[in-house]
Order: C-alpha cells, then sequence, then structure tokens
C-alpha cells in the first residue's frame, strides 16, 4: 500500500509502484479533472502539481510521488492563486471544448505562484508544454495577465 498526500488529505492505494500517478488519480481514487492527452508528457492535459511544480502525472510513477504533495484540479482554487486562476478563466471565457483547460490551470497557477508579474516571454514559456486544440492561447495569456493583476 502507498499513502498519498492529495489536496491535503492521505489516500492509500494498492496500485503497483510504476502506474502512473494520472491513472491512480483516475481510476483508483476518481479525481477526474485532470485529463489523458499523449501518455508521453507532452500535451499537457495531465498536469497536477507535486510539491508545488507543475508536473505531467501520465508519466510520473505513483510510487515516486509517495512521499510528495500532490495537488489537482478538483484543490487548486482553494488556493488564492489558483482562485484568482480560476475565476480569470471564467472573465475571459477562456474554455472552449474544455479538454487541456485543468491542464492550462495549473501550470497558469504553478507560474503565477513562483512570478507574481510575468511578461509575455514568461507566460509562454511556462504554458509551452500545454497544448489546446481549440487554439485559445489569446484568452489564457490574457487570463493569466487578469490574475496577475487580481492578485497584485
Amino acid at each position: 500500500m502507498l499513502t498519498l498526500d492529495i489536496n491535503g488529505k492521505k489516500f492509500e492505494t494498492d496500485a503497483e509502484p510504476d502506474t502512473p500517478l494520472l491513472w491512480v488519480l483516475r481510476d483508483h481514487l476518481g479525481m477526474t479533472g485532470s485529463k489523458y492527452g499523449c501518455g508521453k508528457a507532452l500535451c499537457g492535459a495531465c498536469t497536477v502539481h507535486v510539491d508545488g511544480q507543475a508536473t505531467r502525472s501520465c508519466v510520473l510513477p505513483v510510487s515516486a510521488a509517495a512521499t510528495m504533495k500532490i495537488t489537482t484540479i478538483e484543490a487548486v482554487g482553494n488556493s488564492k492563486v489558483g482562485k484568482a486562476v480560476q475565476d480569470a478563466w471564467v472573465a475571459e471565457n477562456v474554455p472552449q471544448c474544455g479538454y487541456c483547460q485543468s491542464g492550462q490551470v495549473m501550470s497558469a497557477t504553478a507560474l503565477l505562484t513562483t512570478n507574481k508579474k510575468p511578461t509575455d516571454a514568461d507566460i509562454d514559456a511556462a504554458m509551452s508544454g500545454n497544448i489546446c486544440r481549440c487554439a485559445t492561447y489569446v484568452r489564457i495569456r490574457s487570463a493569466i495577465k487578469r490574475a496577475a493583476s487580481a492578485l497584485a
């Protein structure tokens, strides 16, 4: 049994140690906000925070996460920064199909947690690993800037 610290609560799982964290979150624990996109850490749909860092959960073995604090989209709004990002996402009407948005929000929250006044280059660098098939990138950038202003 592995014990995981997810969203401030302890969860136990009997998943194999090499099972990707994404599948433990979705299939074992019912936290379906993080999405499967590519399985190779290329698209960002599965992004969660592991010890505060935006991390692709589709390639992280659950055993590697067992000693870390994990935050998923289900709880990111509990933090001041996460709430500001979610509010900005709504205000800017960012989602179109919405599939990638949990990963986008998680990456944006990680950015604004460490950089309160990101430049366009900072935003591009932080968000570069998150793919949006609907191409809402302009609205994503606007939402990040709105959230940064709200937090200032």
